[in-house]
């Protein structure tokens, strides 16, 4: 008998939990270990910081459906991971012990890495439904005197798509309210261009998304590093290729959204061998830690280098469908140790994502994600809204309903055909 443990049930966790019930063997126990028993489909967090989906539509109660896969669901928090005596110490006191350990945590936001940012300072948040909520009521105060936005991303972040698609669905619903005339909008990152995604672009999106900015009268700074937030000013520090400070911009907002750097959670972070200095989870070519071999990883806390050197950090994102393909092979991979084989299954790392911009979109297909590439392909138009909203529903009633599929591939690839050179069929 073995005890498999899943730590996080976020999406690559719950997914993992769902692909390892069909590996493991009749004797075998699998527990899911999360600070709480709601899933949230944190891609539609945009859509609730605009008022476009309620907190009650993305989220589910995962109790009864780990119930009928037979899963130990914990649902205290993990206070701290111990590798070398194989066990994970409960906020509540209780020691768990496993065989197998697959980390999928997510990141903590490292709001704290610069004065004033976050939902405890002077900027917004989607990174949470919790944030996307208050984000929201902000808003709403914030159309009764509309002002300055500035939307972006902050120094190291990985992950630019939800500050894209938040900046155009808030053009989106300022004009819908007929006051985007009264709101000067910046977008302010990180990247050496707009549409560098932290993968040194795909396909055109460099092109796409800037144009999209121009068409909505959006202003942009690059190579930004914000120093610092007050009331109402943002301190942004451009930089020259080498780093060195071009220029200082001190930036009014009345309203602002910015996407902060990830770190691995405190219940793993610092742990030598097993982690980076940012946190994040070191994997093999099969999600296996090379020094603890039976800890495995999957989702954004696995460390994975940035695709180049960038005047200001930025990390490489890992989108749903990456994550995907990390639990699949996870899965296969912890199967065959526990039949006495030797993993062999490596993940695509592949990437799809769908950018919805409220009234249209960018999607795009990267194969594998980090370059040089198989497949470089972007594309637009409003069939990309109407396809995230159709994945949306469809991701949500199979997570509900406990299914074990490849949601990315089957669906998005699948029944939308991605990618084509016409628009697909939504259905």
């Amino acid at each position: 008998m073995a005890e498999i443990t899943v730590l996080g049930a976020g999406l690559g966790g719950t997914l993992m939990a769902y692909e390892l019930a069909g590996q493991l063997r009749t004797e075998d126990n699998l527990s899911l270990i999360s600070k709480g028993p709601v899933y949230q489909f944190y891609p539609s967090n945009p859509w609730v910081a605009i008022g476009w989906r309620r907190r009650k539509e993305i989220e589910i109660d995962l109790k009864p459906a780990m119930q009928r896969k037979n899963i130990n669901f914990i649902t205290v928090p993990a206070a701290r991971v111990d590798p070398k005596t194989k066990s994970i110490q409960l906020t509540n006191g209780v020691k768990h012990g496993y065989d197998y350990l697959v980390v999928a945590t997510g990141p903590e936001l490292a709001f704290d890495e610069i004065p004033g940012l976050g939902p405890n300072g002077y900027t917004q948040s989607i990174c949470e439904t919790g944030h996307a909520e208050t984000a929201f009521e902000m808003f709403e105060r914030f159309c009764q005197n509309p002002g300055p936005v500035i939307i972006g991303a902050a120094p190291g972040t990985s992950c630019f798509g939800p500050a894209y698609e938040f900046a155009l669905i808030l053009d989106t619903e300022l004009r819908k309210r007929k006051i985007r005339d009264q709101v000067p909008m910046t977008f302010v990152t990180p990247e050496p261009y707009i549409g560098h995604l932290g993968l040194d672009g795909v396909g055109d999106t460099k092109g796409l998304l800037e144009s999209e900015f121009r068409n909505r009268h959006v202003k942009w700074i690059t190579n930004a590093r914000v120093t610092d937030v007050q009331p109402n000013v943002m301190a942004i520090e451009e930089l020259n290729e080498d780093s060195s400070v071009k220029t200082t911009h001190e930036l009014p907002f009345a309203y602002s959204m910015m996407m902060p750097a990830f770190r691995g959670v405190p219940a793993i972070f610092g742990i030598e061998g097993l982690v980076n200095a940012r946190g994040f989870v070191l994997a093999d070519s099969y999600q296996r830690n090379p020094t603890y071999p039976d800890v495995f990883s999957v989702g954004v806390c696995v460390a994975i280098p940035p695709v180049g050197k960038t005047p200001v950090p930025v990390g490489v994102p890992k989108t749903g469908y990456m994550i995907e393909s990390m639990v699949a092979a996870t899965a296969k991979n912890i199967g065959l140790l526990l039949r006495g084989c030797e993993p062999d299954v490596r993940p695509t790392w592949n990437a799809i994502c769908l950018a919805d911009f409220g009234d249209g979109g960018v999607a795009f297909v990267a194969q594998p994600q980090i370059p040089p590439r198989n497949v470089n392909w972007a594309a637009q138009g409003k069939w990309v809204h109407l396809a995230k909203v159709a994945f949306e529903r469809y991701f949500l009633r199979k997570i509900r309903a406990g299914t074990s599929e490849l949601f990315f591939e089957r669906y998005l690839l699948k029944q939308l055909d991605i990618p084509k050179t016409h628009p697909p069929k939504v259905q």
